[in-house]
């Protein structure tokens, strides 16, 4: 019964990164492998005509349209430190994936536009952060072009988010005036264009140190902002940034690879291990408790030569040996897990043991849905669920070669099981008809080039007049006998589950009210 050694737990750090699409989120993934020697060169997303894509950025269908549409785990070694990094799309089409990677996190790292501040996106993923509690650092991108005030941008934080912050670097300057960054915490500045380390002596900022090696104008800006953030601003504290109720503020350039190792160094100081985990039993312990884990995130084809699926898992306490025997809590059934793989996108590597806090990827033949747990035998305990949200987006998918029915409900089923789209049936039929529901509109037109380039099924797609879907919360209620439903479609999901699909809200209203004892259901749990 192998157990987690306080040593390799240590050593271990998982992190996600989210933000608003295009403040910057995957360049700076590609800057952390960069400095952890994981790759060779960067790709930036938006280098399509170099032929150079982001290493995270997979997918074909990303490559081309430079997005993140599917979540990437990599996972790479730094200074003494085993690091896997969740890099999440940004799009909101994409946000119940980024849901789910943050279930398998520790920490995040929230990736701010310097020109635009605090944006939608980024507020709707930060509750999810704050609703873990989990340590939440903040990088600020882009200084190297025209920037908001930093003492904005901190408020923006405080004010947009609830979340106060302390700057532990500091801008000199943006855009064209950009010269680097001051080190709060070591009292000294990196130059922008030679990465040049200026010690600064007792008087800091103030001192002659800086004089004719930045501009007077940028120093006395720089002067005034220091002397009211130390004054005003936040003191660094620990516990409040495990918490996640204070974030440690950065300020660089992704693009140009500028205090990266900086953030990196630091990001690596301030976090904790990986923690105990929350079950149906109470916290699990990583180190004294044996084998345990939880699939996040299921992926078909990422390796088109072998059509292969594979199952993601955030190990969370002991130790995993190839070979070793599971429990698998839902099938109530011991399996061996084969061809266990550490990832870095979409290549990979056989492992002969990982520790808690590290993700492996696992052949999967049908048997693994998102939210399962796997736990040493004799140990039967389950961890928290992750929400299933509901689709508000909804087309009916018509098949445009019959001849090719196998590979359609195989390739729509696959889709579906990794959770980038829902599908559902007529409650009274098969698979003759399928409804897919999505939460993003731009979910249908990865549908259809996955189905089309993966599985080389043409689909056409027709939208149908429902924007809700609630579950009923009784699977043994009689659907047949429910009053007021004419203007709603029953449906069932992939586990025979009812639901009701609907025009608007006030259909919703009509039909509980005409229905004692009814319960609808706005999200179920994995």
């Amino acid at each position: 019964m192998a157990a987690t050694s306080v040593e390799a737990l240590e050593k271990r750090r998982i992190f996600g990164i989210i933000s608003h699409p295009d403040a910057g989120k995957t360049t700076l993934t590609e800057k952390l492998l960069y400095h952890g020697g994981a790759i060779r060169e960067a790709g930036s997303v938006k280098a399509r005509k170099t032929g150079k894509a982001a290493k995270s950025d997979w997918m074909e269908i990303e490559k081309e349209r430079g997005i993140s549409v599917t979540s990437s785990v990599l996972q790479f070694e730094y200074d003494g430190k085993v690091v896997s990094i969740m890099d999440t799309p940004g799009h909101n089409d994409f946000g119940e994936d980024t849901y789910r990677i943050l279930t398998s996190v520790d920490s995040a790292v929230m990736v701010i536009d310097a020109a635009k501040g605090v944006e939608a996106q980024t507020k709707k993923l930060f509750k999810v952060c704050s609703m873990r509690g989990i340590p939440i650092f903040t990088f600020i991108n882009k200084l190297d072009r025209q920037a908001k005030d930093p003492l904005e941008l901190l408020e923006d934080l405080e004010e947009a988010l609830g979340l106060p912050s302390v700057a532990v670097t500091w801008p000199i300057g943006s855009g064209q005036l950009f010269e680097g960054v001051y080190n709060r915490m070591e009292n000294c500045v990196l130059l922008y264009r030679s990465n040049e380390v200026i010690e600064l002596g007792e008087d800091g900022v103030f001192g002659k140190e800086l004089e004719g090696r930045i501009s007077d104008a940028n120093l006395d800006i720089l002067r005034g902002e220091i002397e009211l953030v130390d004054g005003a601003g936040n003191e660094f504290d620990k516990e409040a940034v495990d918490a996640g109720k204070l974030s440690p503020v950065f300020f660089g350039s992704a693009l140009n690879t500028f205090g990266i190792d900086m953030f990196l160094n630091y990001f690596l100081k301030m976090t904790t291990p990986p923690l105990g985990r929350m079950s149906d039993q109470g916290v699990i312990d990583p180190v004294t408790e044996p084998f345990s884990a939880f699939v996040f995130k299921i992926q078909a084809n990422m390796n088109k030569a072998h059509r292969d699926r594979i199952a993601f898992m955030r190990i969370c306490s002991g130790k995993f040996e190839a070979g070793m025997e599971v429990y698998h809590a839902a099938s109530k059934r011991k399996l061996k897990l084969s061809q266990p793989q550490q990832l870095m996108a979409q290549d990979r590597k056989i492992v002969e043991e990982a520790y808690a806090g590290d993700v492996i990827g696992v052949f999967d033949p049908g048997l693994f849905s998102i939210g399962d747990t796997l736990t040493f035998p004799g140990k039967k305990f389950q961890y928290e669920g992750i929400p299933t949200f509901a689709p508000e987006h909804f087309c009916r998918v018509v098949q445009m070669n019959t001849m090719k029915r196998k590979q359609f409900v195989q390739g729509v089923t696959q889709i579906a099981q990794e959770g980038a789209i829902q599908i559902f049936q007529e409650f009274t039929a098969g698979l003759s008809e399928i409804i897919v529901g999505v939460v993003g509109v731009l979910q249908f037109d990865v549908l259809k080039y996955r189905l089309e380039n993966e599985y080389g099924c043409e689909i056409r797609l027709e939208p149908i007049p429902y924007n809700y879907i609630r579950w009923v919360k009784d699977p043994s209620t009689d659907l047949t006998k429910l009053k007021r439903v004419s203007d709603v479609k029953k449906v069932k999901d992939m586990k025979g589950n009812p639901l009701l699909l609907f025009a608007n809200e006030w259909v919703i209203n009509q039909v509980l009210e005409h229905n004692e004892g009814l319960e609808l259901l706005e999200f179920r749990k994995n």
